[in-house]
């Protein structure tokens, strides 16, 4: 099911560069459909703009890896993506594997299903499985947040807290709902600043980016990636010859 946009007011707030933008990307090469033509255009255009990193699926972790060494671009990806329905031990052995193979980072998803039966105690668990074999890579945890309440979505986030991730995210981008600016405020609020936020789901446009990005978060999936950087640099120059 796709995703709206998220629709926010034109920003107006400080500007910031377009390298600065990049750097809060990581660009997302997960749709199912993708060839590895699209895959390799894919790395291309992250390349071009020096984002954070790639997001790719586990079958393009090896290429994307060789593709990028030596570039400061890093090459994510997802493991038990997008239902989060795997057993922990095939989690373990997902993370460990893509590590194998040249991931920088993983983003989890969850056994949703248990965190909304408030077993707390399995997804603080099968996280902290999940950290200990990315052997010091971040791991975002995805919690697909169009699923869970309010109570399990912060019962989750202390959950990913306390089991050493490095990031909270709100969605894979492949259910009903992705980030809103109320799931960015809330979890931002419940986990400590060693915990970043990363938005996934619906974020296209610059002004969403930097609504969300005032909010708390600092990470975003995204496949927009040239539009959104190409407008920084277009209104940025309209600053200047304003000026």
């Amino acid at each position: 099911m796709a995703i709206a946009s998220i629709e926010v007011p034109r920003w107006d707030g400080p500007l910031p560069t377009r390298e600065e933008v990049a750097k809060m990307i990581d660009h997302s090469l997960l749709r199912p459909e993708l060839t590895p033509a699209d895959v390799q255009a894919g790395l291309t255009t992250a390349l071009a703009y020096s984002t954070a990193s790639v997001c790719v699926r586990p079958t393009d972790v090896e290429a994307a890896s060789a593709a990028l060494r030596g570039t400061p671009v890093a090459v994510g990806t997802v493991v038990a993506f997008p239902h989060g329905s795997g057993t922990t031990p095939t989690k373990v052995f997902e993370a460990t594997e893509l590590i194998a193979l040249g991931a920088d980072e993983i983003d989890m998803v969850i056994d949703i299903g248990r965190l909304r039966a408030g077993d707390t105690t399995f997804t603080q668990d099968e996280i902290a499985a999940v950290v200990e074999a990315a052997a010091g890579r971040p791991v975002k945890v995805i919690f697909e947040n169009s699923y869970l309440t309010q109570e399990q979505k912060v019962a989750g986030y202390r959950a990913a807290e306390a089991a050493g991730a490095a990031f909270v995210k709100t969605s894979t981008g492949f259910a009903a709902g992705g980030a809103t600016a109320q799931d960015i405020a809330l979890m931002r609020r419940t986990v400590s600043a060693a915990v970043q936020v990363k938005a996934a789901g619906g974020v296209r446009t610059l002004d969403a980016l930097l609504e969300l990005n005032r909010l708390g978060a600092t990470r975003f999936g995204a496949t927009a990636t040239a539009a959104i950087l190409d407008d920084v640099e277009e209104r940025r120059r309209r600053l200047l010859d304003v000026r």
